[in-house]
């Protein structure tokens, strides 16, 4: 699903304009990436948490030529499936 189509759908569910659904879509989007900036975990009940994991620095190797290389320390962001939308995917 894309993004035009997400917000196709959230305008029609929430009876409001694709312009108001995509105004919304992109306020959610843009809170979660600043909380998760701060390091902050957002939960949403039934449907997952958002969180940000260290991924340790490791040697990993150059697939086109076999070399070695460093691959630097780094955040990432997680996303752990709630039990109710676990529940709905099956």
């Amino acid at each position: 699903m894309t993004k035009a189509e997400l917000i196709s759908y959230v305008a029609r569910d929430c009876k409001c304009s694709k312009a108001v659904a995509e105004k919304a879509l992109n306020a959610v989007t843009l809170n979660v990436t600043k909380a998760l900036k701060k390091k902050d975990k957002i939960t949403l009940t039934g449907f997952g948490t958002f969180s940000v994991a260290k991924r340790r620095a490791r040697k990993g190797r150059n697939p086109q030529t076999g070399a070695e290389i460093d691959i630097k320390a780094a955040n990432v962001p997680k996303f752990k499936a709630g039990k109710e939308l676990r529940k709905a995917v099956l």
